[in-house]
């Protein structure tokens, strides 16, 4: 059964753009949950007594560390992603005979907001080494990216003063983790987007990461071993 002209939907479609719709936003906020969780003792273990001082007798900077690091929760992220979303793609191809890449190409566009995450998860465990406070810091990045998705409105609900205001600083730097994921999710459904809309959210996520990794880096500069 093929697909039917542009302009028209069968009903096959729409369902199947909905189950997308659905699986994107799950494996966003689903997946960033549980990486946050299941990689938050990485960077801790980086710096465990004996293997980080045989780390530093090899000839590699320690900046080259903190980012293979980073780059290889990366890297395992990046498998999770295409794994699940390739998984159900062939599933669902194989059940409707509808073929469609776009849940792959919508789930990996969270791989950029998992990087932001991550990059503060890394940067907090070089100040308190402790996989508790790792996996909290980022889930509390995923909650301020949402919040910070909302920000103009939720700013119209507070009195003009000082909260108001020290709610705006908080939320300037955060990346719009919210709207990534709808972002994400519509690209998964075949819906239409801005192109530069895409562009902005996957440059503001990169440059809060290198922000907070060259934090890391100037810490792990610093400590001694």
């Amino acid at each position: 059964e093929a697909r039917v002209s542009a302009g028209e939907a069968s009903p096959a479609d729409r369902v199947l753009s909905g189950v997308y719709l659905g699986a994107a936003y799950a494996a966003f906020y689903g997946g960033a949950f549980f990486l946050a969780e299941a990689c938050s003792d990485f960077a801790p273990e980086l710096l465990a007594p004996g293997r980080i001082e045989h780390l530093l007798s090899l000839p590699v900077a320690r900046w080259q560390l903190l980012f293979g690091t980073w780059f290889g929760v990366l890297v395992i992220t990046t498998a999770g992603i295409l794994y699940g979303a390739v998984g159900l793609t062939v599933l669902l191809g194989v059940k409707t005979g509808l073929w469609s890449a776009t849940l792959v190409l919508g789930s990996t566009l969270g791989l950029a907001g998992f990087s932001a995450v991550y990059s503060v998860m890394m940067c907090v465990t070089f100040f308190v080494r402790s996989a508790a406070v790792s996996g909290a810091a980022g889930l509390a990045t995923l909650i301020l990216g949402v919040l910070a998705s909302f920000r103009e409105s939720l700013m119209s609900l507070m009195e003009p003063g000082l909260g108001r205001t020290l709610f705006s600083w908080l939320m300037m730097p955060m990346p719009r983790l919210g709207t990534l994921a709808t972002v994400s999710a519509r690209i998964a459904a075949e819906q239409p987007l801005d192109g530069e809309v895409i562009s902005r959210l996957v440059a503001g996520c990169g440059l809060f990461s290198f922000a907070c990794l060259a934090l890391a880096a100037w810490r792990f500069d610093r400590m001694d071993f």
